[in-house]
């Protein structure tokens, strides 16, 4: 269903064009016009020049779209420096980029590591599944332009929890917060942050820690999750315009109270919502 949508239905694509932010990422010699957030967890965006491939970040091949326009981004723990090179007509050209530092929060949560009354073993067969859904959905290109706009919030409301703090569970140290917790009254609407596709609408069973979740792919490996929802009203593969609404806030899963939690990944790499979002 998402194959047959992708194609026909992106055409909105060159509605789709708003320019990213010119958050300033320029080093003396900037081969690549970059902009954005140069830090953990954050953004670039970038221009290949003219007559130039073989575009790459460290040892990643990157994709660029056919204007030469490209996304790239840095996980939570990402190193100091990483460099970005492609194959000119007159020979290779790389660009050392300066990744910022940041300093993580520590939060305590008061809330088991894993649904109460759930065994470890039912936990672990069914969290295996539902990592699986998770990890195939994020694999889909759909062509999706959403990764050219800055970004709207996906719920009006608070922020209660901060992407990259250490997250303890009733004293046991778990994972990072990979999100932007926003602290929305149940029921209210949950919007589409950017252009996208819906490529994974889990409607029916909650999960056991998203409850019920969908992930928007926003195209060139850029991708939303929006979790805990109350309600979801859209299936996958419906196209969404930035503003669009997607479901309802709730409590589902793991939850304290009802509030959005909304993920941003790239490649596998976990990023910050916040820098996404238009000044």
């Amino acid at each position: 269903m998402i194959a047959a949508c992708t194609r026909r239905h992106l055409l909105f694509a060159a509605g789709a064009l708003a320019t990213l932010g010119s958050r300033a990422a320029h080093a003396a010699d900037d081969r690549f016009a970059l902009t954005g957030q140069p830090t953990q967890g954050g953004w670039l965006r970038g221009h290949l020049p003219p007559g130039a491939s073989g575009l790459r970040l460290d040892d990643r091949d990157l994709a660029h779209a056919p204007d030469g326009v490209f996304l790239l981004a840095f996980d939570r723990d990402s190193p100091p420096q990483a460099v970005l090179s492609a194959q000119a007509a007159a020979g290779p050209i790389s660009q050392i980029i300066a990744v910022a530092p940041r300093a993580w929060q520590i939060e305590h949560v008061n809330t088991p590591m894993h649904p109460p009354g759930m065994a470890d073993a039912e936990f672990a067969r069914r969290r295996s599944a539902e990592l699986a859904q998770i990890g195939a959905a994020r694999r889909h290109d759909t062509g999706a332009q959403g990764w050219r706009q800055m970004m709207m919030r996906p719920a009006h409301g608070p922020l209660s929890g901060r992407f990259g703090a250490q997250r303890v569970f009733r004293g046991v140290p778990a994972a990072y917060h990979g999100g932007l917790d926003l602290a929305a009254p149940a029921g209210s609407a949950i919007l589409a942050p950017a252009d996208g596709v819906v490529v994974l609408a889990a409607a029916g069973e909650p999960f056991t820690l998203e409850g019920h979740l969908v992930i928007v792919d926003h195209g060139m490996g850029l991708n939303s999750a929006m979790l805990h929802a109350r309600a979801l009203h859209v299936t996958e593969g419906t196209v969404l315009r930035q503003g669009d609404t997607i479901g309802e806030v709730g409590m589902t899963g793991r939850a304290t109270g009802p509030h959005l939690h909304w993920a941003l990944n790239w490649h596998g790499r976990k990023l910050d919502p916040l820098l996404f979002l238009a000044a």
